[in-house]
């Protein structure tokens, strides 16, 4: 396809995301052009152009992407199944059918993969029970030996890159606090809304997870930092064909953190007491309790299910092990951005309430 651009057409696969969303919305900033591609092809951020299309449906992603041509692709979505093997067929295909499918058009320069942490600690089925990288995590630590649907997708990576001549980065993120709408794996709102909650009720804000995560050292990665590094990579040569941690900057203890987020919501908090208290298992009058704070405070959204996941907060909050990573080698090539973990949590706060999305 003839281009009459400067080679500045992204293509955001995942892009309702909470990670899809803060990349659309810096790369436009940055003056890019964005794709964003998702199921029904909508996009909550304006001027995304976007593409509906189904990731495991080969021709009809093809199809859908003909016309895009791109000179970098950002694949910020998985789909979680209920078993590694799985999950590793499903989502090494999604990657191939990305990349098949963009290949055609002969424009792409550069492509950026969105992975996590557990490159580091093993999938969900073995989750942190193999030998594990020492904190904090490095990004030249060898792979684990159990089967992982993340290395499976960075092969699929390395395989096409080899294979099409662009450059490549792989970005492996902590548990992301962010702003983003009609997305639910979000730490930041699913704490928010629990606050709410016990802020409306008169409950205490207890914290749900281990002892292990509210006495010990961590980081988190704030959404919109990861934008920063994903749009950098797509343009630094010092990150081709580089995986880079990426988290605030900061380390912090959630024995710290809680005591502020409470004092934010007007709360009464708790902290570990003998025992994980998982907010699954609390929050199963949640629905009927938003739906009275969203009622009361004119909010968008009355669906709790469409806020807060619990059980994706409680998987984080409830490992038994220290998790935090190196920022360094992300450094040293030239990414010196950073976010101090307060000041990430307070902004998504305050961007919730302007939203109208909590009280």
């Amino acid at each position: 396809m003839a281009r009459d651009d400067d080679g500045r057409r992204a293509l955001v696969i995942g892009a309702t995301g909470i990670a899809g969303q803060a990349l659309s919305r810096r790369l436009l900033d940055d003056g890019w052009e964005v794709w964003g591609l998702s199921r029904r092809g909508s996009s909550p951020v304006e001027e995304v152009r976007g593409v509906a299309a189904d990731l495991l449906d080969a021709d009809g992603l093809a199809a859908a992407l003909g016309d895009v041509a791109p000179d970098a692709v950002f694949i910020t979505a998985w789909m979680r199944q209920e078993t590694e093997a799985e999950n590793i067929r499903i989502n090494s295909a999604i990657v191939r059918n990305i990349l098949d499918a963009v290949r055609p058009a002969g424009t792409v320069r550069h492509v950026a993969l969105l992975t996590g942490l557990k490159h580091y600690l093993g999938p969900f089925e073995d989750y942190a029970s193999g030998v594990m990288a020492e904190t904090p995590f490095h990004e030249d630590e060898p792979r684990l030996d159990t089967p992982n649907f993340y290395y499976a997708q960075e092969d699929e990576l390395f395989d096409a890159a080899a294979r099409d001549g662009f450059t490549w980065s792989v970005h492996r993120a902590h548990t992301v606090f962010g702003f983003a709408t009609g997305n639910a794996m979000n730490m930041a709102l699913t704490l928010s809304v629990y606050a709410s909650i016990c802020a409306r009720f008169g409950e205490v804000f207890r914290f749900p997870g281990s002892s292990t995560q509210w006495n010990g050292i961590t980081d988190v990665t704030d959404a919109d930092l990861l934008a920063e590094q994903l749009a950098w990579a797509a343009t630094s040569p010092a990150a081709a064909n580089q995986a880079f941690n990426i988290a605030n900057g900061d380390v912090f203890r959630w024995r710290w953190l809680w005591p502020r987020i409470a004092e934010r919501f007007g709360v009464e908090w708790e902290g570990f007491s003998e025992e994980p208290a998982p907010l699954e298992p609390r929050m199963g009058d949640a629905a009927d309790k938003w739906r009275t704070i969203a009622e009361e405070n004119g909010l968008v959204e009355a669906d709790v299910s469409r806020l807060a996941s619990w059980w994706h907060t409680d998987g984080d909050l409830g490992r038994d092990i220290e998790c935090f990573t190196s920022m360094d080698k992300s450094r040293q090539a030239g990414f010196l951005a950073f976010r101090t973990t307060p000041e990430s949590f307070f902004d998504k706060v305050e961007r919730y309430r302007a939203a109208r999305i909590i009280p």
